[in-house]
């Protein structure tokens, strides 16, 4: 199978484990459904760019989506009338997220980590 045909199949097995970290209702429900959820944001993401970009670095592409996650993450102190209302519909909330929470972005590192390693795994012909 190739490096693409495994990430798109990762993809579709990540996508309903995401979204029940996110919903989860049950002991622990605050680490699973920001924290976790955020970490597992940034491992989609970064497998949805290496199946769009298969050449890129896998650090670049953990970076790139680190970065990109973060400045989401800033953009939730921000209110204006357009990102209320993008953020009023369930794909605005799932993409832009809510509420600023600084400690989010310990999980984005993390996630960028694992993403990382899981590329390197995924295609050990990529650059580093």
């Amino acid at each position: 199978m190739s490096p693409r045909a495994k990430a798109l199949l990762l993809l579709l097995i990540l996508i309903p484990i995401g979204f029940s970290t996110k919903f989860y209702p049950g002991s622990g429900r605050e680490l699973f459904n920001d924290s976790i959820a955020g970490a597992l944001y940034v491992v989609f993401w970064c497998l949805a760019l290496f199946w769009a970009l298969p050449k890129l670095a896998p650090w670049k592409n953990a970076a790139v989506v680190c970065a990109v996650t973060s400045i989401l993450e800033v953009l939730q102190l921000w209110h204006p009338d357009f990102l209320e209302t993008a953020r009023n519909t369930f794909p605005g909330r799932a993409i832009l997220g809510t509420t600023f929470a600084p400690m989010d972005f310990l999980f984005y590192v993390i996630g960028a980590l694992v993403a990382w390693r899981l590329l390197r795994k995924l295609d050990p012909c990529t650059e580093n």
